[in-house]
């Protein structure tokens, strides 16, 4: 019986990767155990790689498509595992590694957690979310195997995807923290920022053995928290514009507001003794504040229409309610 199985061990064998999955980057080969037979052949087809692996570590790798005789050919590959194995039998650990070379190409990524950096135009916290897609190649196997398959028989794309969007959070963190990039300017320069990350994750995945290209940034949004101030100051600047529009600055436009926010309020100005109608007449008073901005005149030569008019802005710009409007148009006319 241990003849035969002596003879057994002994019968040709070919080793390689028939009908690679799609989705597999790297596979151990297992068809006869881990023990390799005399007048074998390895056959590595196109865009693939080969490594043997003795005792857990890297001793030969085979990067070209080739097909070659155990018994005959004699090459750096097979020599390494002849100085491993006596009459291709080993009483240690023995491996053979088939990996994917080709580029992969059209993966998605996205941000597992928040990117956070500080604003530099308005000194806020942003909370930013992104996501895209890119391509990859594996470039040195053997950083590759040491750094990211280790014990494992195989490693599946869909798997080193979850590795990647790990791992790209800090570049992209540290990036947008370096360039000096609003809110306001992230999807106008998504190209150039989408360029200047994949220069720093090239930097990052060399060093794993797989190189990047490709690297696109498809979409991006905001956390709940950055959301609300980004609207606060699309609030305050349309605020602006409307009282920049109608002849106020903003100092004014608070003061409107105040005064209405009290006029509904009872627990308010009006609360003291105020009362509505008071409210109102405050805001009459504060419409008035279009003294300010034209030219003091006496009652003889005051331009009652052209204040109508300005008043008539003030309304339809929000800036002052309807019962402001009217009481103040109607002191207006009263006064031709």
């Amino acid at each position: 019986m241990a003849m035969m199985d002596g003879i057994k061990r002994q019968l040709r064998s070919v080793i390689e990767w028939q009908n690679p999955d799609q989705d597999v980057l790297f596979m151990q080969w297992t068809e006869n155990g881990d023990e390799i037979k005399n007048a074998s052949k390895l056959i590595v087809g196109p865009g693939q790689g080969c490594i043997f692996v003795y005792e857990g570590q890297i001793k030969a790798v085979m990067e070209e498509q080739c097909l070659i005789n155990l018994q005959t050919d004699n090459v750096p590959f097979w020599t390494t595992i002849k100085k491993f194995m006596q009459f291709f039998v080993s009483e240690h650990k023995v491996g053979i590694y088939f990996y994917r070379k080709t580029k992969i190409l059209d993966q998605k990524w996205g941000t597992t957690s928040l990117i956070k950096y500080l604003d530099p135009k308005y000194q806020f916290p942003i909370g930013l979310k992104a996501y895209g897609n890119y391509s990859y190649q594996i470039e040195d196997a053997q950083a590759f195997f040491t750094t990211i398959v280790g014990s494992h028989g195989q490693v599946g794309i869909d798997e080193f995807r979850k590795i990647i969007s790990a791992r790209v959070i800090q570049p992209i963190s540290d990036y947008l923290a370096e360039c000096g990039y609003s809110y306001t300017d992230i999807d106008a320069n998504r190209e150039e920022i989408a360029r200047g990350i994949a220069i720093k994750l090239a930097i990052v995945f060399r060093k794993l053995g797989f190189s990047i290209s490709d690297f696109r940034i498809e979409g991006t949004d905001f956390d709940d928290d950055t959301q609300r101030r980004i609207n606060r100051i699309a609030d305050l600047t349309a605020e602006a514009q409307a009282a920049q529009a109608v002849g106020l600055d903003y100092a004014n436009v608070q003061q409107l507001d105040a005064l209405r926010e009290a006029a509904r309020n009872e627990g308010g100005v009006a609360g003291a003794g105020i009362g509505l109608g008071a409210g109102v007449a405050l805001g009459q008073n504060m419409a008035q504040g279009l003294s300010l901005v034209a030219p003091a005149a006496t009652p003889a030569t005051e331009d009652i229409a052209g204040k109508l008019a300005q008043l008539k802005k003030l309304f339809e710009a929000e800036l002052i309610s309807e019962a402001e409007y009217s009481a103040k148009k109607q002191e207006l006319l009263a006064r031709f």
